[in-house]
């Protein structure tokens, strides 16, 4: 049997998160990357793009977490908790339930780090993660917000910092002044 056909007789042909029965796809829950049954869930398409959209949430679609999250698959706690996590800075509802949430501690950490990897980062304009103690070199002309001055292109800025507000800026020292600059404008030395 296929790990496809094993969730969905797992899950009984429904989204695990939700309950629908419409356009289910397996739903690998990070940090893992392989379709397993251990590592795995079965969701419909709404939930898959609220996950990966964290923009287009509807809120009232995950008042289905109250139902999901006594899941006895590990995976499908996992997720529960992660989006109650997710909507409880907002939600009432949501912190109530994860108050209520139960897991055991092997589960609450694989949850803990898969949050870890959601976080946005700073990433210079090839892509690649910028951290603190980085070196940088801006990429092109950028004018300094309230002054008539210009960063030019290819100032180095080294020893970076990174924003703890906003992770698409890093702070540093230009010209021995610290401001912050934003990072798709740098290159990574």
């Amino acid at each position: 049997m296929s790990t496809e056909a094993t969730l969905l007789e797992r899950c009984q042909s429904k989204c695990e998160l939700c309950g629908s029965d419409s356009s289910l796809a397996p739903f690998v829950v990070s940090p893992h990357t392989q379709v397993t049954v251990d590592h795995a869930v079965m969701i419909c398409d709404t939930c898959k793009g609220q996950i990966e959209n964290p923009e287009t949430v509807d809120v009232n679609h995950w008042r289905c977490l109250n139902d999901s999250m006594w899941s006895q698959e590990v995976p499908v706690q996992v997720m529960a908790w992660r989006q109650l996590k997710k909507l409880s800075a907002t939600e009432g509802w949501a912190q109530d339930l994860l108050d209520m949430m139960y897991m055991e501690e092997e589960t609450a950490k694989w949850a803990e780090i898969g949050m870890d990897d959601n976080a946005e980062k700073p990433l210079d304009v090839n892509g690649v993660e910028l951290k603190k103690g980085d070196d940088v070199t801006i990429i092109k002309d950028l004018p300094i917000k309230g002054s008539s001055q210009v960063i030019k292109q290819g100032t180095v800025v080294r020893n970076i910092n990174v924003s703890d507000t906003d992770p698409t800026h890093i702070q540093g020292k230009v010209n021995g002044q610290a401001m912050y600059v934003i990072a798709e404008y740098c290159r990574k030395k």
